[in-house]
């Protein structure tokens, strides 16, 4: 019997009657690389929201491992092992990369974190670990608003994984990164995802098919359909409202 880190079931949201997720069921084994494509306005993202805590559901549940995220907050979602990722990267521009990925450690959080915490050899361990896995330890002491679009985006995947999530929801990771830089994320994810599951959603399907061990396709809020990449593709539906023939 198949091990799910996350199942979602009967999770529904409206936004003044209009009905942006619609009684979905999706499920997610543990050490997955899932991706979730369709159109402009399938719910994928309201889906991630829903997950994250940023927006309550109006039906249905969520629950990751044992824990029911539908009566949880952000931060608490956080903390018991939930990484999100928004579409545009968010870095401090202002500080380096090794500063951007020592405020993401957890001893840190919180007013006593910060007042009695003291880089040791495991913070500093765990640095240079993630600064290697996102491609930018040659460039620890750069500030982070000197860095390239791609690399902003491998940034925040790393001020993530200074976390050690279980389940990362990342959207649309390499939206406006070149070819080279998608090639490099798509070998990230797969390294990262050794241990730990990860939900993508992109349009990019030539990614998709470089990382995805499974594919769920929404469309109007509702599951369309869901295999391998072969399959997906093949399908008459998502060919009509998605692909095209």
């Amino acid at each position: 019997m198949s091990e799910y880190i996350l199942a979602v079931e009967g999770l529904t949201v409206s936004f003044d009657g209009f009905r942006a997720v619609d009684d979905l069921n999706f499920y997610v084994e543990k050490d997955e690389l899932r991706c979730v494509i369709g159109p402009n306005g399938a719910g994928k993202t309201t889906l991630l929201d829903m997950i994250c805590g940023k927006t309550k559901p109006t039906g249905g549940t969520i629950k990751f491992k044992t824990f029911d995220l539908t009566g949880m907050i952000e931060y608490q979602i956080t903390r018991i092992g939930v990484g999100r990722k928004f579409q545009n990267p968010s870095v401090y521009e202002d500080l380096t990369v090794f500063e951007n990925l020592e405020i993401s450690y957890p001893k840190k959080r919180g007013l006593m974190g910060s007042l009695f915490f003291r880089r040791d050899d495991d913070l500093l361990s765990k640095i240079d670990e993630v600064a290697e896995q996102i491609f930018l330890h040659e460039v620890l002491r750069h500030k982070a608003g000197k860095l390239s679009h791609g690399q902003k985006q491998w940034l925040e995947i790393g001020m993530l994984l200074m976390q050690d999530p279980e389940l990362l929801l990342l959207d649309e990771p390499v939206a406006g990164m070149s070819a080279k830089e998608r090639e490099q994320t798509a070998y990230l994810l797969n390294n990262i995802s050794k241990g730990r599951s990860i939900v993508v959603i992109e349009h990019d399907m030539a990614f998709v098919r470089m990382i995805a061990h499974k594919v769920t396709v929404l469309h109007q809020g509702k599951l369309l359909a869901e295999g391998s990449m072969d399959q997906v593709q093949a399908d008459e539906r998502v060919k009509d409202v998605y692909l095209g023939h």
